[in-house]
């Protein structure tokens, strides 16, 4: 969250390609490091980089997804972007484990996992140089709302700020947030999920194996439903990306009831696991590629994509982090899970442990079912923000595009913001109030417009 205005600065004034490239240098040097460190401090400091380059790279990639889709396929767009990272992440997973118990010329394997990605990351950076590009730079073109080489660094900062309080108060903006920090919660309960089928008696193999299930459905999900809102948009400009949303966040409740508390406790019950935990990551998998992240991009200027998708990431991602010790405190406190001593790293499995199973597993069932009811409820509020902040946003950019470039800079707003004079209402049901200062380049008269 800290790095937010670094990220939006640096996606706003520069090439986003460069941008990208840049952050993953910055993780390649830090995942380096965490393989060459020998003390928990080196390892922090590395992990911190690392964060830094991370908040850097996606809302920049996001950012740069919406600009480049057509509006009727950006949620395809989102979902190959998850798909290809989820994808990325099993294959990087596997290819750790198997390597944590090797030693590669004299290096122990995690350590060696740790140096093979940071290779990766290097290559990434190149190719993403030499290869992407920004729409907003295409064949050396630069748009209306390119960076002025006269912003200092002070003053571009102030703009970043004034981006933040602008998007902080648009309503659709806050009621996606709002479902996003409960919808979190769940999926950050699920860390749990590989202790709490151990604990019903799975193997280890079993239990990577329904985990891996759960996640590459989640891959296909993510692509699926990113496809599925174009379509309900399509049909439903208004309702459908909405409408999509709702199912996907409150379908999980049913499945987590069936899963954790229906399916019968013991390690017979494999394939019933796997096929629930594949159909849950593939149902529950909707939301942000088939409607929040779409939907971002119809509400604020374009400009202001960056600044949008990286506050999101900051406010969930910050709050979603507590989900984890609720739920060990709910397990131990509220539902009787209690603590043993730890088994040999011989055994192949856990013993079957049935009542801390049932503590830990009513403890996740309330991190699911509790987060997605107001995760639901919540998206209901887009019904009556998300028409009205999308038209103001389409109304400027169309006003913006008959005034380029004489746009009048009120309230130091630089080209491609909003325009709006001091009483503009930008949040209220009233229409806001834009006024475009047209220079007549023929006459040298200025024709002053008010919407």
């Amino acid at each position: 969250m800290l790095c937010f205005p670094l990220a939006a600065y640096l996606s706003v004034h520069h090439n986003r390609v460069n941008v990208i490239a840049l952050g993953a240098m910055l993780w390649a040097i830090a995942t380096f490091f965490v393989g060459a460190s020998s003390t928990f401090v080196e390892v922090a400091i590395s992990r911190a980089l690392n964060g830094v380059g991370l908040a850097m790279v996606i809302p920049a990639i996001q950012s740069l997804v919406a600009d480049a889709a057509h509006p009727e396929k950006r949620g395809l767009a989102f979902g190959w972007l998850q798909f290809t990272g989820n994808l990325g992440s099993v294959f990087g997973n596997v290819f750790s484990v198997l390597l944590a118990g090797t030693t590669v010329f004299g290096l122990a394997g995690w350590r060696a996992s740790f140096h093979i990605l940071a290779a990766s990351s290097v290559l990434v950076a190149f190719f993403v140089y030499r290869l992407a590009i920004d729409p907003r730079y295409k064949e050396g073109q630069q748009t209306e709302y390119h960076h002025d080489s006269s912003t200092n660094p002070a003053s571009a900062l102030k703009e970043t700020l004034t981006e933040a309080k602008f998007v902080v108060r648009i309503p659709t903006f806050q009621a996606i947030v709002a479902q996003g920090v409960a919808g979190t919660f769940p999926w950050a309960a699920l860390s749990f999920a590989s202790m709490w089928l151990e604990l019903i008696g799975f193997s280890h193999n079993v239990t990577a194996a329904i985990i891996g299930s759960f996640t590459i459905s989640g891959s296909l999900g993510g692509l699926f439903g990113g496809w599925l809102g174009d379509v309900f948009a399509r049909h439903s400009p208004n309702t459908g990306r909405i409408i999509l949303a709702q199912f996907s966040s409150s379908i999980g409740i049913p499945f987590g009831a069936v899963i954790l508390l229906v399916l019968p406790y013991n390690s017979s019950t494999a394939f019933q696991h796997g096929a629930l935990f594949f159909a849950m990551g593939f149902l529950m998998s909707w939301c942000g590629t088939g409607t929040n992240n779409p939907i971002f991009a119809e509400i604020v200027p374009q400009k202001m994509r960056t600044s949008i998708y990286a506050l999101d990431r900051s406010f969930e991602s910050l709050l979603a982090s507590f989900a984890p010790p609720l739920v060990g405190i709910l397990a131990e406190d509220v539902f009787g899970y209690v603590v043993s001593a730890p088994q040999t790293s011989e055994a192949t499995s856990r013993m079957p442990d049935t009542e801390n199973a049932r503590a830990l597993g009513k403890a996740l069932f309330v991190a699911f079912g509790v987060p997605f009811t107001f995760c639901c409820l919540l998206y209901s509020i887009l019904y009556w923000t998300y028409p009205r902040d999308r038209d103001k946003a389409q109304a400027e950019w169309q006003l913006s595009q008959e005034g380029s470039p004489g746009i009048t800079e009120i309230n130091n707003l630089k080209p491609g913001y909003f325009s709006l004079s001091k009483d503009a209402d930008l949040v209220g049901d009233e229409p806001a109030k834009i006024e475009v200062t047209v220079n007549n380049k023929s006459s040298g008269e200025e024709q002053h417009m008010l919407s």
